[in-house]
């Protein structure tokens, strides 16, 4: 068998999986949809943190001080974002910022059931976001 009957199906895989179904986690969500944070480590947050998936491998968001984005290309249930790009504005929040872009960052495994989306990394720690449409008890219509 030559190298290049050998290589060629290998090349054009990268090419084929472009063309294919959304696999990452945005895939299975609104693209619509804001999930604020409601717990990190297991303690209530109180500060202002979200999260969105608008299209395939993009994740934007706001921080208690900045909006930020970031890629995502791991197939559904892993997840990897980053890396983080973050407006650069101050504020007294700045550290539990500093908290969550860390923890967002290693995030490894993504569970979605209803309203809840569950972040989970490998060293045990664990974002709980609700949907912002129904995080009051309220409705996303």
């Amino acid at each position: 068998m030559s190298l290049t009957r050998f290589l060629l199906p290998l090349l054009t895989l990268p090419i084929l999986a472009a063309c294919g179904p959304d696999e990452t986690i945005s895939g299975f969500l609104d693209p619509s949809e804001t999930w604020q944070l409601a717990e990190l480590d297991g303690a209530p947050w109180a500060a202002e943190a979200t999260l969105s998936f608008p299209e395939a491998g993009r994740v934007t968001g706001r921080g208690p001080c900045n909006a930020f984005n970031a890629t995502q290309s791991a197939p559904y249930p892993w997840i990897e974002i980053g890396p983080l790009a973050a407006t650069r504005r101050a504020c007294p929040e700045l550290a539990a910022e500093t908290r969550f872009f860390e923890a967002l960052s290693a995030m490894a495994i993504a569970e979605v059931s209803g309203d809840v989306l569950l972040l989970s990394g490998e060293d045990g720690r664990e974002m709980v976001f609700r949907a912002a449409g129904r995080a009051a008890g309220g409705s996303a219509s």
